[in-house]
């Protein structure tokens, strides 16, 4: 909500396509969540900035025992990999092969291989069902004067 917030236009986008295919509908069910498409877009654009699991576990190296190491998942906004990696743009994964389980790299917000998050699936439609109620039910804004540029995300995971 936070990055809704700071967002507008995306928020109006994301709460426009909830309402409109929703509509006549007093809840929202898991199979209406199919037809979010830019619901999903938006929750993958989160996840890219603030990933739930910031530091993630290694896999395929030899590592001597004792050894901590931790994969710093904020790390995914290098912008070898991403235009403007610090906007939240959810189209930048409009017709894009990338998703959460890619094998690049470059979007693992839960992990990836055999480590990857076992919760995964229920976490996404989870946010996803939150998300959409949220938008389905409620108008946003911001109070006492606050504008979405004074928002400072910085203090969450990076």
């Amino acid at each position: 909500m936070s990055e809704l917030l700071k967002n507008p236009t995306v928020m109006e986008k994301a709460q426009s396509e909830v309402r409109r295919l929703l509509e006549g509908s007093t809840t929202v069910s898991e199979s209406d969540l199919n037809k979010l498409q830019y619901l999903h877009l938006v929750i993958k654009e989160t996840l890219r900035l603030h990933p739930a699991g910031p530091l993630l576990l290694p896999r395929e190296c030899h590592i001597p025992k004792g050894t901590r190491v931790l994969v710093n998942a904020c790390a995914i906004g290098d912008p070898k990999y991403w235009e403007d990696p610090e906007e939240f743009k959810p189209e930048r994964f409009m017709n894009s092969n990338i998703d959460f389980k890619d094998a690049d790299f470059e979007f693992t917000p839960f992990g990836s291989g055999r480590r990857i998050c076992p919760g995964m699936s229920f976490g996404l439609a989870s946010m996803e069902s939150i998300l959409a109620s949220l938008l389905y039910h409620f108008d946003w804004e911001l109070g006492n004067g606050l504008k979405p540029e004074e928002i400072d995300m910085s203090a969450h995971t990076q």
